[in-house]
Parts: C-alpha cells; structure tokens; sequence
C-alpha cells in the first residue's frame, strides 16, 4: 500500500480551498494529508487543512525560510506549494529536499524572470512571443509623456506596478476630471491623469510602473504544467469574456504558453494570461505559482493539482490531453466554514490551530432556524 503524501500550502488565496479538496479527490486514490498556514486566522484554507498554524508577520525572506524548513521537517512535508516568498525559498531547493521536501515551483531562474514585468516582457520578446508596447515610468513627466504616446496611437492608457500579482496597482487612465459621477455607484479603475500626476509630485518619490495600451477581450490564461525535462504535460485555456468563461484548445493561445513555460522552465504550475491588442494575441502576465481558478479545469475531466504533486514527487504523468472541454460557466460566491473564533495570540509566535475538518453528512433542514456559523465567500462554478 503506497503511503500518504502530505502537502503544505503557505499563506495562499482563499480559492485554493479548491485545489485542496482536488488532492484529496485523487485519482489514485492516494492518501492525502494538507498542512496550510496563513497570517488571517480566518482564512478558509486553515480550516480546510487537515492541520494548520498561523504564520508569524514581519519575517524577512531569509527567516522566512528558515520558518519554511522547520514546518517541513516538523510536519514531514512530502511536497511544499509555496506562494509567500517563493523566490527565497527555490533558491533554497537544495535545503528543503535535505529534509525530504520536494518544492512544487519552477527554479530560481525562471522564478526570477517573472518577477519584474519589464524585464518578462524583453525576455519573452527574445523567444518571438507578442507583447503589447509598454513604457516603464518613475515621475510624472515620464507618465505624461507614455500617456500622450499612446493616446496619438487611438488607445486608451493604464498602469499597474512593474512587480506584483493579480490586479493589484492596476489603473485605466482617464482625462475626465474628478467629479460626483466617480462617487456614484462601485468604485471604479478609472482615475484622472491630473489626479495621479498631482499625487505623484507630492509624494516627492519615484515610482515604479509599467505604461501600456488597455488590452481588449477575451482574457485568455493557460494553465501549464510542465515537467524538470522542461516538456509541457498540459496546456488549457481558460477564457473570459465578462461574466461569460469557457475553456480552448486553440494554438493561438497554447503554442506562445508552451513557448514560455519550456523555453524559461516554468516547472509544475504556471499560469501565462494573454488579452488581444488589435487582431491578434499578446502577452499580459505571466505567474510562476497554481493560478487561484486552477480548480475550474475539472470541468474539463482533468485534476491538474494531483498531476503537479505526481510530477513534484518523480511519478512521470505522461502528456495529459482533456477528454473534452467544459460549457461555458461562470463565477459566483459560495459559503465556507471557518475555525471557530479564538483568544487573539501575539506574533511572530506560530499558534497552532485545531483540527478544523469534520466528515460530510447530509443535512436535514432545521424545523426552526439556528444561528449561522462564521463562513467567508470562496469561488465556486456554475454553467451559464
């Protein structure tokens, strides 16, 4: 009987409550223990662990490493997902595999690449993959001037930061004054380039930004995985148009993925977002980490987490074709428990957290109703 593997999440996306249950709804039926640790006790991945604690706060990179290590060899990790200071720890592999964990994350190089959006940007430029043209700004002026560029191209400018994840920083620029219209309804990605340019001289700071053109629809994100011989085993893409999302198989989008995830060795799981300028494809973003929608490709009869820890432990999976392509879905909130509520604990202690998983049984409906547990919204899939 083969043995159990235990996984570690560190510090990841409330989403990735998914991806847990997809390693432990394996198709080999392979025994599967989870270790998460977070720094919000109330994230749902803690109570969705089969063990958990809460990460200390203020760690450097290096410290945190050495916290990573003793998690692994306490816990005995098998196969370490890492998401917090991800670049500190790969550059660490030699150390994590000394204590018997295989690290689920490309190496340093590729790790390293990705890290500064320009710098991905020129590399990918390099191996004949299409991106968007982008300008990196520091003041004000340098701002103004990408601006007025793009805007005598006919295009609509944005920024975001030149590192960073997810949509974090990113901004659509906009010369309509500030007014109460921007006050009505939801918050908004449009700011006036007045505004931003004021704030940027008061600040009296550089800033580090990249400049480019709004890319347009669909959204494409492929999911890769790939193998330490650089060989892709699957490539999927995610599309999203709106609220509307689906999956491809179109090489338009796959074959400049396979480009970047084997020509940079983006081991495991990555996650390469592409959007249309014009008539064709460019590059968006590239994450060297499980993307948070990663669970979604079940749709598609495929359970990539469990294929990624196959891989992290030296078990070949062979190319993964999907056996079809799921409808098209789309995205809402769902409940998910949370840890009971506790004594707040100092930091940078670890607290370790109960055991929070309970065996799922079909519930009757109450004849009165009850008091309703804390829960947190977390993504789940429903067909349009």
């Amino acid at each position: 009987m083969l043995s159990r593997v235990r996984v570690w999440l560190n510090r990841t996306y409330a989403e990735n409550v998914f991806f847990m249950d997809q390693l432990r709804r394996n198709p080999s039926d392979r025994a599967v223990e989870i270790h998460a640790t977070h720094g919000d006790p109330d994230s749902p991945v803690l109570a969705a662990a089969d063990t958990a604690e809460l990460e200390p706060e203020g760690l450097s990179p290096a410290a945190y490493v050495e916290f990573a290590l003793d998690q692994c060899q306490r816990r005995g990790i098998d196969v370490f997902v890492p998401r917090l200071h991800q670049a500190a720890i790969v550059a660490h592999r030699a150390d994590f595999a000394a204590v018997g964990t295989a690290l689920l994350a490309p190496p340093p190089e590729g790790v390293a690449v990705f890290h500064d959006k320009v710098v991905a940007y020129e590399a990918v430029q390099s191996i004949g993959v299409p991106v968007p043209p982008w300008w990196r700004v520091r003041t004000a002026a340098e701002l103004v001037t990408a601006v007025e560029a793009l805007e005598a191209d006919g295009h609509k400018a944005c920024f975001k930061p030149a590192s960073g994840a997810g949509g974090v920083g990113f901004r659509v620029i906009t010369r309509t004054p500030f007014s109460l219209a921007q006050l009505n309804g939801f918050p908004s990605p449009y700011v006036s380039l007045d505004m931003v340019v004021e704030a940027l001289e008061q600040a009296g700071e550089e800033v580090d930004w990249l400049v480019m053109p709004r890319l347009e629809q669909p959204e494409v994100s492929v999911d890769t995985l790939t193998g330490t011989d650089n060989r892709v085993r699957l490539a999927i893409g995610r599309t999203k148009n709106g609220r509307r999302r689906g999956f491809t198989q179109d090489e338009q989008w796959l074959e400049p993925a396979r480009l970047i995830a084997e020509g940079f060795g983006l081991h495991y799981l990555s996650n390469i977002q592409f959007r249309m300028f014009g008539d064709r494809p460019v590059l968006m973003d590239v994450n060297t980490r499980p993307a948070g929608g990663l669970h979604q490709l079940s749709l598609c009869g495929v359970n990539v987490p469990w294929a990624a820890v196959q891989l992290a432990l030296g078990e070949e999976t062979g190319v993964i074709e999907p056996p079809f392509l799921g409808q098209d879905y789309t995205v809402v909130s769902g409940p998910r428990q949370l840890r009971p509520a506790s004594v707040p604990v100092p930091v940078p202690v670890p607290v370790p957290v109960p055991h929070q998983r309970v065996e799922e049984v079909e519930a009757l409906l109450p004849s009165v109703p009850a008091p309703a547990p804390a829960i947190e919204a977390a993504e789940e899939v429903l067909p349009l």
